[in-house]
């Protein structure tokens, strides 16, 4: 019998599986081929104010969505200097991550390194003060950097030491129209730093799955080349699905949801039905390729119809 793990193997491989798998984010993981797993706070950690987290900034949501960080700690070079970054190595971390993995032998294991590089400097520095230093200091920029590579990379080696098949990435880098940054700028100053952790982690057997949101065709094939097996898209609309399967079908495996800015929040049922299965159809069309991603969107205003038509549709078509 081929197992869930398996299916999800083949077709991040292009090798054939005997359906499509499913990816569910965050309820009904019974019915998820994958599981997600990812560390945890350090055992000492007490936040010295409600809301704030080890790298030193405090979420503040307004409604039910993440929200969005503020405080940052990394506001001048003065704070740079006493900056103490969390330990990737402190008791706590990884407390749980063999009995998850044991418990779960015949699915696909995911480990998630949570809000990643970009997304994360930004929120250490603050968004409008990071994109500055891109262009005024760079200093400041590589220092950020190495604060949150430096943790990721350390953590991703003690990972890699536990039975998981892949490691996420969570770096949303597009506007709904384009790059955040210029393509050149980004491909000087963090694609050197992606490919060393893709390269450190498939070393040791391990697959790359990478999120990102937005308009992010112009490092698709980046990504690709530096090698990241999964590319996860929670917008394919605004990439064009056959674009995705024309440019870059058959060179990596996507993960893509029933498109979250219109479909999935106010598509009728036969709308909701026809974009699952020409997901399926145009991005699994490379002897695999696809997964299908499900997630209760409730805080942007999917409704609970529409969150079961999406799990119906896409189980229909394995």
């Amino acid at each position: 019998m081929v197992t869930k793990r398996e299916i999800v193997y083949r077709a991040i491989d292009r090798t054939g599986p005997p359906r499509i798998p499913i990816h569910y984010c965050n309820r009904d993981f019974e019915f998820s081929d994958t599981v997600s797993v990812t560390y945890s706070p350090a055992r000492d950690f007490a936040p010295s104010v409600p809301g704030e987290n080890e790298w030193g900034f405090v979420w503040e949501a307004l409604d039910k969505t993440l929200g969005q960080p503020r405080s940052n700690p990394l506001r001048d070079w003065d704070c740079v200097a006493k900056y103490v970054p969390p330990d990737p190595n402190a008791p706590g971390r990884l407390d749980n991550l063999a009995h998850l993995a044991k418990m779960n032998e015949d699915r696909f294991i995911r480990f998630s390194l949570g809000i990643t590089g970009f997304n994360q400097a930004t929120f250490l520095r603050g968004f409008e003060d990071f994109l500055a230093d891109l262009h005024s200091d760079r200093r400041f920029v590589e220092r950020t950097l190495d604060f949150v590579f430096d943790f990721e990379n350390a953590l991703i080696e003690r990972v890699l030491k536990y039975p998981i098949d892949a490691v996420a990435f969570g770096d949303d880098w597009g506007t709904q129209n384009d790059l955040i940054i210029a393509p050149p700028l980004w491909r000087e100053v963090f694609r050197p730093r992606y490919a060393e952790q893709f390269a450190r982690i498939h070393s040791r057997g391990r697959r790359v799955w990478f999120h990102t949101c937005g308009q992010v065709s112009s490092i698709l094939g980046d990504l690709i080349e530096i090698g990241a097996d999964v590319i996860e898209l929670l917008q394919p609309d605004l990439l064009g699905v056959d674009r995705l399967a024309g440019e870059f079908g058959g060179q990596v495996c996507f993960c893509c949801s029933v498109d979250h800015q219109r479909i999935a929040i106010s598509g009728t049922k036969q709308e909701i039905f026809d974009h699952a299965k020409r997901l399926c159809d145009t991005l699994g069309a490379f002897n695999g390729g696809f997964i299908a991603y499900i997630e209760d969107y409730s805080c942007l205003g999917m409704s609970e119809r529409n969150y079961q038509w999406i799990r119906e549709a896409f189980h229909s078509s394995i």
